[in-house]
C-alpha cells in the first residue's frame, strides 16, 4: 500500500489554527497530531471509511512518520461496536430525517417553531445560495465580527477576503450553501456536507449583532427541508458536547447517539498511554467535573478580555 511523504497542513484543533503532519494512505489524507505522542487520524474521518483497518494499521507501521497510535470511528449508522481493537464510545448529536412536517410538528417545541416565524416576520430571508464574492464578502464579515466565540479564540477570526474564499472552496462539489439575509446582509450561513450516510452541518455561523432573530434556529429548518429533498435519512453534528451548544442541538430534536471510536497502539509508547488513559491527552484524562470549571474559567478569560479591548 502506497503511503506518500509527510508535508505540513494546517486545520482546526479545538477551535484553534495550528500546523500539523499530513501523508496519504489508501488515497486518503491522514493527519498527525500531539507532541508526547504522534497520533494519526483521517483528515475526512466523518465522511470516510476505514474499510480494512488491519491494512490501514500496517501501512502506518511501515510509514517513515513514526506514527504511535492510529484512531478512526465507526461512521454513524453503525453503532455496535465489530473490531477487536481498544474502543470508546463517542457521542454524536444525531437527527433523524423523516418529513419536514414530521420534524416541525414533532421533533421541536413550539418556542423554537415561534422563533422561526418570528425571524420569518422580522424579514429574515433563509435560501440555498452561490459561493460567489458576495456571499464570501459576507462569511468574511461574520468571521471578523468578534474574536472569541462559545468562549475560546475564533480562528477565522482576522482572516480577509481572499483567504476565506481560498479557504472554502475545497470542498464545494460536496456541499449546499445555506444563507441567512436580513435585507441584503448575510447575518447567518451554513455549509451543509453530504457524507453518504448523512448530512453534516460542517459550518454554521450567525452574526451576534442579530442574536435577537434566532438564525440558527432557522438555518437548521432549512438544513432540514434539503436533507428531506435530497431523501438523507440523517442530519449530523460531530459532537454532542456539553453547555449551551448541545442544549441548542436539542431544541433542534437532535438525539445524544453513542458509537466507538478506535484506538490502535502501533509502539511501546502508545500502549503504555493507552494503559494509563492518556491517549486523549491531558485534558481527556481529567475528571468531566474539573474539564468543565477549566472552560467555564477560559471563557470568563476571554469574555472579560473582549469586552476590555472593545
Amino acid at each position: 500500500m502506497e503511503v506518500t511523504q509527510l508535508q505540513k497542513k494546517r486545520v482546526s484543533v479545538r477551535g484553534m489554527g495550528v500546523d500539523v503532519d499530513s501523508l496519504t494512505v489508501e488515497n486518503k489524507a491522514v493527519l498527525l497530531s500531539g507532541r508526547f505522542l504522534k497520533i494519526a487520524a483521517l483528515e475526512e474521518e466523518w465522511y470516510k471509511d476505514v474499510e480494512d483497518p488491519a491494512s490501514f494499521v500496517k501501512a502506518l507501521k511501515d510509514s517513515p512518520a513514526k506514527v504511535d497510535m492510529f484512531t478512526f470511528w465507526q461512521r454513524y449508522p453503525e453503532e455496535e461496536v465489530k473490531y477487536r481493537y481498544h474502543a470508546e464510545m463517542e457521542s454524536l448529536a444525531v437527527l433523524p430525517i423523516q418529513s419536514f412536517d414530521h420534524w416541525w410538528k414533532n421533533e421541536i417545541r413550539s418556542r423554537i417553531r415561534n422563533k422561526i416565524r418570528k425571524a420569518e416576520n422580522k424579514g429574515v430571508v433563509v435560501k440555498r445560495v452561490e459561493y460567489d464574492d458576495a456571499f464570501v464578502q459576507g462569511m468574511t464579515d461574520i468571521f471578523n465580527e468578534t474574536p472569541v466565540r462559545q468562549g475560546r479564540p475564533f480562528w477565522h477570526y482576522g482572516k480577509d477576503f481572499e483567504t476565506v474564499k481560498r479557504e472554502f472552496s475545497r470542498h464545494l462539489d460536496r456541499e449546499q450553501l445555506i444563507g441567512a439575509y436580513y435585507g441584503d446582509e448575510l447575518i447567518g450561513f451554513m455549509f451543509l456536507g453530504d457524507a453518504g450516510r448523512y448530512a453534516v452541518p460542517g459550518q454554521i455561523l450567525a452574526k451576534v449583532e442579530h442574536r435577537d432573530k434566532g438564525t440558527s434556529y432557522s438555518l437548521i429548518a432549512k438544513a432540514v427541508e434539503l436533507c428531506v429533498e435530497n431523501s438523507t435519512p440523517y442530519l449530523l453534528y460531530f459532537h454532542w458536547g456539553e453547555g449551551n451548544f448541545s442544549e441548542f442541538k436539542r431544541r433542534c430534536g437532535f438525539k445524544k447517539v453513542m458509537v466507538p471510536r478506535y484506538y490502535v497502539p502501533l509502539t511501546l509508547k502508545a500502549r503504555l498511554a493507552l494503559g494509563l488513559r492518556l491517549h486523549r491527552g491531558l485534558v481527556g484524562a481529567l475528571p468531566k467535573e474539573c474539564v468543565r470549571l477549566l472552560k467555564r474559567i477560559r471563557s470568563g478569560y476571554y469574555t472579560r478580555r473582549t469586552r476590555q479591548s472593545s
